[in-house]
């Protein structure tokens, strides 16, 4: 999930923008349609540097049906992050330039052709940027692209880059005032503005880990208590020796512990590895990359210390309970 929000905010904020502009009320980015007039008259409001109007499409290639396009005119490619890195840029309407990642997964190169929408594009350049997003697909004039998706005019984002010390919160609070129809997006948090479906599967994602929580406590409740009864007897031999109730709670409570810390490890493991082999598949290798970072890893342990602690309380209270000649006449 952190990496599609990862890419979607670097969609959204990209190269020397300082936040982007979108239609407002729409349950998803691409149903976005602003005129693209409005990018000049952006432009000329106070505080505002540059703005940047780029249409984004879909195109199926290959055995990918989510090959992201990019248009956008050829002099606002800096401002966007899109540098070249061979080849140069597109100089006419049967030209475009491809991402780095996208170039080696097509096996193109500069020189070579690639077909959108049944029409002939001669690939002039390659390009990187920060975003895996941008560098799995191409980017190529925007009147092109308008003329392709028929949206002449029309733009599906602006993005806006201020000048030196300016307030981002005032510029946006002034957009949208002046624009009712249109709404600024900062950061990730504010995704949820304009794609409807991130919300959706962050529910999603927190709904499936709060049932994993409870299955996972239960198996271990389960797994302790069973543990509990097979040594009952051996608990009883502790007790009479002298044992105190601490001593046996520390034991049982240990072991839940560490039953649950074995589960993050090969959880962990089993995770990373589904992650990546979601991404061979050409479908969702375009849209998503796994994050891995030691926010991620550093919850899942917390998780997993809590999930034991609680797991283990029941079986530790049951043993802790039990008297030593009970215990020993058990079976």
């Amino acid at each position: 999930m952190s990496g599609m929000t990862s890419g979607m905010e670097g969609t959204l904020k990209a190269g020397k923008a300082d936040f982007s502009v979108v239609q407002k009320g729409v349950s998803d980015l691409s149903f976005s349609k602003i005129s693209e007039n409005r990018t000049g008259e952006i432009e000329t409001l106070k505080d505002v540097r540059k703005a940047t109007g780029v249409l984004l499409g879909y195109f199926s290639v290959g055995n990918n049906p989510f090959f992201l396009v990019w248009g956008v005119e050829e002099e606002d490619l800096t401002t966007v992050g899109i540098d070249i890195v061979n080849g140069s840029s597109f100089s006419q309407e049967d030209e475009l330039i491809i991402g780095e990642a996208a170039s080696k997964e097509l096996n193109k190169k500069v020189g070579d052709k690639l077909i959108l929408s049944d029409k002939e594009f001669n690939i002039t350049g390659v390009f990187e940027t920060s975003v895996f997003l941008q560098d799995k697909g191409v980017a190529l004039s925007l009147k092109k692209l308008q003329e392709i998706q028929k949206q002449e005019g029309y733009v599906m984002m602006i993005y806006v880059e201020l000048e030196e010390g300016a307030n981002i919160a005032e510029v946006c609070q002034q957009i949208e005032e002046k624009y009712p129809d249109l709404i600024t997006i900062k950061s990730a948090s504010e995704l949820g503005k304009v794609d409807k479906g991130l919300e959706l599967m962050d529910a999603a994602t927190w709904a499936v880990s709060f049932l994993a929580i409870i299955i996972g406590g239960i198996g271990v409740t389960n797994t302790m208590m069973m543990s509990v009864l097979e040594r009952t007897r051996e608990i009883g031999v502790l007790r009479a020796i002298g044992w105190k109730r601490r001593r046996i709670l520390s034991i049982i409570l240990g072991e839940s512990i560490l039953l649950c810390l074995f589960g993050i490890l090969f959880g962990a493991l089993g995770g990373m590895l589904g992650a990546n082999l979601l991404t061979l598949h050409p479908a969702l290798g375009g849209l998503l990359e796994p994050i891995y970072t030691w926010e991620v890893f550093l919850r899942a342990l917390i998780t997993a210390l809590l999930v034991g602690l609680v797991g283990g309380l029941y079986p530790t209270y049951r043993a802790t309970k039990l008297s030593p000649i009970e215990a020993l006449k058990y079976e």
